[in-house]
């Protein structure tokens, strides 16, 4: 019951500035084990967020062409710790964790995809609106204090903030007529 307790336990905590190097070291972890099969690599997540009150744990998003078994993923990912969990969304996004209590979540979408631009366009949008950013920490911390033990719900009473943030980054991105932003490789 333990493990169970410790890979459940929602904690956020104050922002840690080793987490961008945290994730440029599991980067390179990652893209050693798969660069064959990355488009996209990048840190999203409250931990991307500079200055943000997080879980402490990385948010690795990759975007491979076209979906593959999962079977491959979860033979190359393995070695570096991490274990398939499935999830309701798995026909769009592919998710891995790693540690315990965890350290790491590893996301796969497909390049390009729906899911691919909604990750990248909230932790962007949370970037460039810092009292918006403020929000969502408060928002995390007041449900992690409700919800401590309850990932499951914790993660469901975060998602109309999310979607509503979601929807405005795609309209802000619209005005500005870009696509999905700059894309980071192996």
């Amino acid at each position: 019951m333990l493990d169970s307790h410790l890979d459940n336990h929602i904690l956020v905590v104050e922002y840690d500035p080793a987490w961008p190097g945290a994730f440029e070291r599991e980067k390179a972890a990652v893209c050693a084990a798969m660069a064959d099969l990355i488009v996209d690599i990048q840190h999203i997540g409250s931990t991307a967020i500079p200055g943000l009150h997080a879980k402490p744990v990385i948010d690795v998003l990759i975007a491979v062409p076209h979906f593959t078994a999962m079977q491959e993923y979860a033979r190359r990912l393995a070695p570096l710790g991490y274990r398939h969990q499935t999830q309701p969304m798995e026909s769009v996004r592919i998710f891995f964790r790693k540690g315990l209590p965890r350290t790491h979540h590893l996301h796969i979408v497909e390049d390009g995809s729906d899911e691919h631009r909604r990750l990248v366009l909230f932790r962007d949008y949370l970037l460039k609106h810092p009292e918006i950013a403020t929000a969502y920490e408060d928002l995390k911390q007041e449900l992690a204090e409700r919800f401590a033990d309850s990932r499951p719900q914790y993660t469901e009473s975060k998602t109309d903030f999310v979607e509503s943030i979601v929807a405005l980054a795609v309209a802000e991105n619209q005005e500005q007529e870009s696509g999905l932003l700059a894309r980071t490789s192996c």
